[in-house]
């Protein structure tokens, strides 16, 4: 890093202020990550705009509404690294002080820093211990009904819509599901501007919404709560499911 930058820092001024920034970052990924599922979409953000409390994320790459009653600072991370690539983020946190999500800078620390440069310095924190990688166990016998939806899109061939909530956040994609990869104990649907990583097993049962030929499927746990994970399109979409 270099002498005059933390590692990590609190921004200053508003959500807003800094959530405005990312336009200027080039190529973003917005990684949210709760009850199994990790939702990332990935590209440049045209333009960021307040709708009644909320921010709204749009362009070709991006589609999502973060509540401003929810998120309430915003951290400048600079730690994380792919090989020799630094890929810096801002964190969005809640008002219990954590992380709900990240906006990640693909293009390097350059374009990030200067992105932000304009809000002026943040209060500075100590780095975040590094996370111990988990290797996965061994999948769980029998069904799996995530597994079997997601194939039943894939199967039909139709655009669908691959919304997800979280703390703070609603991120949709819509498109034509083109492969479900098995891989490290998570189903995964990989696109150029959106990914989706479902851990085995994550989902219980689907609580099912239809209506005039449209039909949406709500993932739920195994106590019958809620995901966040909702995955929509018209009946023929997932024939079979």
């Amino acid at each position: 890093m270099t002498a005059t930058k933390p590692i990590r820092e609190i921004l200053p001024g508003t959500v807003a202020d800094a959530v405005a920034t990312v336009g200027a970052m080039g190529r973003v990924m917005l990684a949210a990550s709760a009850g199994g599922a990790t939702h990332e979409r990935i590209g440049p953000v045209a333009a960021v705009r307040h709708e009644a409390g909320t921010l709204r994320l749009s362009g070709e790459a991006h589609d999502a509404l973060i509540d401003l009653a929810v998120i309430v600072s915003v951290v400048a991370d600079r730690s994380g690294r792919m090989k020799d690539r630094v890929l810096p983020r801002l964190e969005l946190l809640d008002a219990a002080g954590e992380t709900a999500f990240s906006l990640i800078c693909l293009d390097g620390l350059e374009p990030f820093d200067k992105a932000i440069e304009g809000l002026g310095a943040g209060t500075v924190l100590p780095e975040k211990a590094r996370q111990t990688a988990v290797e996965p166990g061994p999948a769980p016998a029998g069904d799996d009904p995530g597994a079997n939806l997601l194939e039943a899109a894939r199967a039909g061939g139709e655009a669908v819509t691959v919304l997800f909530r979280c703390t703070g956040l609603e991120q949709t994609w819509t498109g034509i599901i083109g492969e479900v990869k098995p891989a490290m104990g998570f189903l995964n649907i990989i696109q150029p501007d959106f990914h989706l990583h479902l851990k085995d097993h994550a989902v219980a049962h689907w609580r099912r919404d239809a209506s005039d030929g449209a039909i949406a499927f709500h993932a739920e746990a195994a106590d019958g709560s809620a995901l966040g994970l909702v995955l929509s399109g018209p009946g023929s979409a997932f024939a079979g499911a």
